[in-house]
């Protein structure tokens, strides 16, 4: 285990641990284990735990599409997985939509008023008016009796029940190349939203800025490989690659840019 935490950092170590108790579980009891909706980090992180192990498999689902969101699913080898062993529920929003427009945080702060944790909603995928979401099958009851107001306005679930009903979104990327000083968190994000590091660390302090979908309050964080990048307001970016230093020793970095957000 300790040579798997020094590829990770250390508010990681934490779940690497979980995971390693899921894969305790599945051994002692032969059983699948089924947890919450896990982001692209939480799945790597798990996929890496449970390197080639022969004896436990992983697969995850989402339901939508290319779901960033997904349920992952650990089982003994000799196991047949099926959908139904996801346990997710779709629901579309109705709302009187003559009269507003709801957006993600509209939605997402309404259904966590509700006294839900995260981990147990999915992707919510918006297309024009029309709205979609994921949602854990121990929770969808609750949901669907409580969660009846959203910016103020009423709102009703109705299950989807057909994937050909599924709200599908394309995202397009885009790259480019970025020279900075440093790999602080306040230093990147000042080059790649081409605003101030006086800007970019307020953003940072002020809680609106994730990295890899977790909040960092923190300027002087130091990015890595890989880390996506979200900012309130400012989309959503990846670093794709460090390119290696300048004559004048800068950092190369090359940046992928979410030109359609989910």
């Amino acid at each position: 285990m300790d040579s798997l935490f020094q590829h990770f950092r250390k508010d990681e170590q934490p779940f690497i641990e979980q995971v390693a108790g899921w894969m305790i579980d599945v051994e002692d009891r032969y059983t699948p284990k089924l947890t919450d909706f896990l982001d692209p980090r939480q799945r790597f992180i798990v996929t890496s735990v449970i390197g080639g192990s022969n004896d436990i498999q992983m697969a995850a689902s989402g339901l939508f599409k290319d779901a960033e969101r997904q349920r992952v699913l650990l089982y003994p080898s000799y196991y047949e997985v099926q959908k139904e062993d996801f346990q997710i529920t779709v629901f579309e929003l109705n709302y009187p939509t003559k009269f507003v427009t709801l957006q993600h945080p509209d939605i997402l702060g309404s259904m966590m008023s509700i006294g839900l944790d995260r981990s147990k909603y999915g992707d919510i995928r918006i297309k024009g008016q029309q709205i979609q979401i994921a949602v854990a099958d121990e929770v969808s009851a609750y949901l669907q009796a409580n969660f009846t107001t959203a910016a103020k306005v009423k709102v009703h679930l109705e299950e989807v029940s057909s994937d050909s009903d599924f709200i599908n979104v394309t995202e397009e990327w885009t790259e480019e190349s970025h020279t900075v000083s440093s790999l602080r968190l306040d230093t990147v994000i000042s080059s790649v939203y081409n605003i101030s590091r006086q800007k970019a660390a307020a953003l940072i302090s002020g809680g609106k800025v994730k990295v890899n979908w977790t909040v960092q309050e923190q300027p002087a964080f130091e990015l890595n490989e890989s880390d996506m990048i979200s900012s309130r307001g400012y989309g959503r970016v990846k670093m794709v690659e460090i390119e290696g230093r300048t004559k004048k020793d800068k950092i190369r970095l090359l940046i992928g840019r979410l030109e359609n957000n989910k």
